[in-house]
C-alpha cells in the first residue's frame, strides 16, 4: 500500500504535466475566410436589411469584386506569423485600400439609394475583421 499511493501520485503528477504542456503547443495563426465565407456573412447580413432579391445580387457582385481586390492587395505582403513585428514595406499602402473602399461604397451607393445606404453602413460594421488581441502576460513570459 507505501507504494501504491506514491505510484498513483506520480502518474497523476506526470498526466497533468502532459496536459498543460499540450495546451501550451504553438498553433498555427487562423486562416482567413475565403470570398465565399465572406460574402455568405454579407448575404446574412442583407436579408436581415430587407434588401430586395435583385438588389442583393448587385451588391454580390460589388462585394465579391472588393474582397478579391482586397486579397490581391494583400497577397505577398502580409508578414508571416508574428515574431517578428511587421514591416511597413509588407503592408499594403492605405491609399490603395482606401480607394478600393471608396469605389465599393460608390458602387453600393448606387444600388441601394442614400438612405438605405447609410443604414447598411451601419449594419455592416458588424462584418468588419476584428482587431487582433495581445498577448496575454502569461504567454510574455515564456
Amino acid at each position: 500500500m507505501k507504494k501504491v499511493i506514491p505510484g498513483i501520485l506520480l502518474l497523476l503528477s506526470l498526466s497533468v504535466g502532459k496536459t498543460y504542456a499540450q495546451q501550451n503547443a504553438p498553433q498555427q495563426p487562423p486562416k482567413p475566410p475565403s470570398v465565399e465565407e465572406r460574402l455568405k456573412k454579407v448575404n446574412e447580413l442583407l436579408a436581415k436589411q430587407g434588401v430586395d432579391v435583385a438588389k442583393q445580387q448587385q451588391i454580390d457582385e460589388v462585394y465579391k469584386n472588393f474582397f478579391i481586390k482586397m486579397d490581391k492587395l494583400h497577397a505577398g505582403k502580409m508578414p508571416p506569423p508574428p515574431p517578428p513585428p511587421q514591416d511597413e514595406k509588407n503592408k499594403p499602402s492605405r491609399e490603395e485600400m482606401e480607394k478600393a473602399r471608396k469605389e465599393r461604397d460608390g458602387q453600393l451607393k448606387n444600388i441601394l439609394g442614400e438612405e438605405q445606404f447609410k443604414k447598411w453602413m451601419e449594419a455592416e460594421k458588424v462584418l468588419r475583421p476584428k482587431p487582433p488581441v495581445p498577448p496575454s502576460p502569461v504567454d510574455a513570459n515564456k
